[in-house]
């Protein structure tokens, strides 16, 4: 036993503190310990061991208790959390409470009650273009490379393949993905595919469950870790392969500290213990296919739907020609697929009634009292809604402004087309799927099961229904609206634009070769629409990479952002100013400092928000300058600092 420990707590500091270890029931690394922490108790990491300590010893505090019997993390873990403080400007603490479960015991229950997940599924024969990259991405212990294909071209078969073949050679897989509850069919297939090797890790769990699944982890039980962001810490012993699907989605970005990029993290990983990671998606970000250009990552390729679909017939509407959300093409498409006996998919990324409440003659909007936004107008609850704040209150019956009667909502949003469709089509039975029709536990695997089930004609929702969903008697596809994201002030508006037009659409034809898609639209002569419509990619990306070169955006530079928050605009703003100010004088020539300005999203729960971008054409020199000049830097009393390294949004 060690006589002295070092522990570090879920706080942004770089530094470890030395503890007394209990002579009765010792602490060792790994474990969670609570420990006094200022004039409170916390729970701590411990990370290092002493016999001896240069502190004299009536000032060394002695640990509380030890929470766990066994070690929770091992030196890996401990590395990786050091690793992340340095890339992401946070503390090691920080970084392993982002790893680890919070539960103080483990559950009881099985995540395996289903007989079907005691037998496990054979693989299915392989196309040989699957056959082919799978014998590419197993051809040795490691490298990186990308699964490109159109949806539906089989690329979950050859990930689940590569992780047979990673088990045989006895190492363990983590295989990633977005969003846990809108990718059920993968994770079902891995799950009757390795049966109870495998383990399932992700927000929905209880801390408990989670932990009882990272002891499974830790015992060498489970081999297999399928999950979204955070599984990408599983303690593998011997990690051999690492699968990121739909590797273009946002969220494999935490947006709390640390603001780690699940990608980044596994690339550190497969580097650090010599394992395979393996990308995929329909629609690469423009960084993967910029890396893929340039040969840093191998391109697999798959072109053929295996289900007997084809790529889908791809009509642009240009809706200032029609009146209402749904276009007569778009209403005449679901008749003629109702009549033929298949499902229709409505794809609209707003939620609420209507997306802003107007005065007709002063043209004022109602907008949150605590948010730079425009308040959601919900019929169902009749009430103005903020989507960030969740402020709410009754639509008022004159405008505020000027005391006029003429008021209403513009725009549209889900609630409003669901209302639409119910009017066009009467005799169908439409499901809704957003964030407010699945806010009750177990509402969102209802909903899907329904329409796979075929107990509804028309599944209309937000951006839910463009993950992964695989429904077969689906053969109509509507983008509403494909404008939403376009005009937003975002360097990344293009690229998310196109890929949701291009995987909304790939819901439509999976199994049949009549699949149709209307992108509807009020800017139809808009390269990103029509480049989506075509579903031409190498023409999208030459575009999109080309503008970001001339602007100086990623890939072709770095971008660390910097948001200052104060309850007081005017402290963030000085704040802000100041920051630049001194940052210029500290930081290299190269180092670019665009701003400080309001955040687009300048007021967010009543806090003021004001940002700076450092840019550089390489990271190395701005990280280590930054550094150093943060630590030393006083951030003024009443305001938030947050460090943002290769943020997906600047929002």
């Amino acid at each position: 036993m060690s006589a002295f420990l070092k522990v570090v707590f879920d706080v942004p500091l770089a530094d470890a503190f030395t503890y007394r270890n209990d002579a009765e029931d010792p602490a060792s690394v790994g474990r969670r310990v609570a420990a006094p922490f200022g004039r409170r108790q916390a729970t701590g990491y411990v990370v290092g061991e002493l016999d001896e300590c240069d502190i004299p010893e009536a000032q060394v505090k002695r640990i509380t208790r030890v929470i766990d019997k066994e070690p929770l993390f091992d030196a890996r873990s401990v590395e990786l959390s050091r690793w992340m403080a340095g890339m992401y400007f946070c503390g090691p603490g920080e970084a392993l409470a982002a790893m680890l479960p919070s539960g103080r015991r483990e559950s009881g229950g099985s995540l395996f009650e289903a007989d079907e997940f005691d037998i496990e599924e054979r693989p299915l024969a392989l196309s040989q273009e699957q056959a082919d990259a799978l014998a590419r991405m197993t051809s040795g212990p490691s490298g990186t490379y990308y699964l490109y294909g159109l949806t539906g071209s089989g690329k979950t078969e050859v990930f689940l393949q590569a992780a047979e073949a990673t088990l045989a050679a006895g190492r363990g897989v983590i295989y990633l993905v977005p969003e846990i509850a809108l990718t059920g069919q993968v994770v079902d297939a891995a799950m009757r595919r390795f049966g109870r090797r495998c383990a399932v890790i992700h927000s929905r769990l209880t801390p408990s469950r989670k932990l009882a699944e990272w002891r499974r982890i830790l015992r060498g039980e489970a081999e297999v870790v399928i999950g979204a962001r955070s599984a990408v810490f599983a303690p593998l012993a011997r990690l051999g392969l690492v699968v990121i699907d739909e590797e273009h989605e946002s969220s494999y970005k935490a947006g709390n500290a640390p603001r780690y990029h699940a990608r980044q993290v596994a690339m550190r990983r497969r580097a650090a213990e010599g394992a395979v990671l393996v990308m995929g998606s329909a629609t690469p970000s423009a960084e993967a296919w910029s890396l893929m250009e340039e040969g840093n990552v191998e391109r697999l390729v798959l072109t053929k739907r295996l289900a007997g679909g084809a790529p889908p017939v791809v009509e642009i509407v240009d809706m200032r020609k029609e009146e209402g959300c749904i276009s007569g093409r778009l209403a005449d498409a679901i008749r003629d697929t109702h009549r033929a006996g298949g499902q229709s998919i409505l794809f609209l990324n707003r939620r609420g009634f209507s997306y802003f409440f107007r005065c007709r003659s002063c043209a004022a909007e109602i907008r949150c009292r605590n948010c730079s936004v425009s308040l959601t107008f919900h019929k169902d609850r009749n009430s103005l809604v903020c989507h960030y704040c969740g402020y709410r209150v009754s639509p008022p019956r004159s405008c505020p402004e000027c005391g006029s009667l003429d008021v209403g909502w513009s725009g549209f949003g889900t609630e409003r087309v669901e209302e639409d469709a119910g009017r066009l089509f009467p005799d169908l039975r439409i499901l809704r799927l957003d964030a407010d029709s699945t806010s009750k536990k177990g509402e969102l695997e209802r909903i899907l099961g329904d329409f796979r089930e075929g107990k509804a004609d028309i599944l209309l929702g937000t951006q839910m229904v463009a993950k992964g969903l695989n429904f077969p008697r689906v053969k109509t596809v509507g983008v509403v609206l494909a404008d939403t994201s376009l005009n937003l002030p975002d360097f990344r508006a293009a690229e998310r634009t196109f890929s949701l037009v291009v995987q909304v659409a790939g819901r439509a034809g999976r199994f049949t070769p009549d699949g149709r898609v209307l992108v509807q639209t009020y800017r139809p002569d808009s390269a990103v629409i029509k480049l989506a419509a075509a579903g031409d990619l190498p023409a999208f990306y030459r575009l999109e990479l080309a503008a970001r070169r001339e602007l100086g955006f990623p890939p072709y530079t770095r971008l660390v952002r910097i948001v200052f928050r104060s309850k007081e605009r005017g402290k963030a703003r000085d704040a802000a100013a100041l920051f630049a100010h001194e940052a210029r004088a500290g930081l290299p020539p190269d180092v670019e400092i665009l701003g400080p300005a309001e955040c687009p999203l300048a007021l967010v729960a009543g806090t003021a928000r004001w940002q700076l971008i450092l840019r550089a054409a390489e990271l190395k020199g701005m990280h280590a300058a930054l550094g150093a000049f943060l630590p030393a830097w006083g951030v003024p009393p009443g305001v938030r600092m947050e460090t943002d390294v290769d943020p997906t949004s600047l929002m």
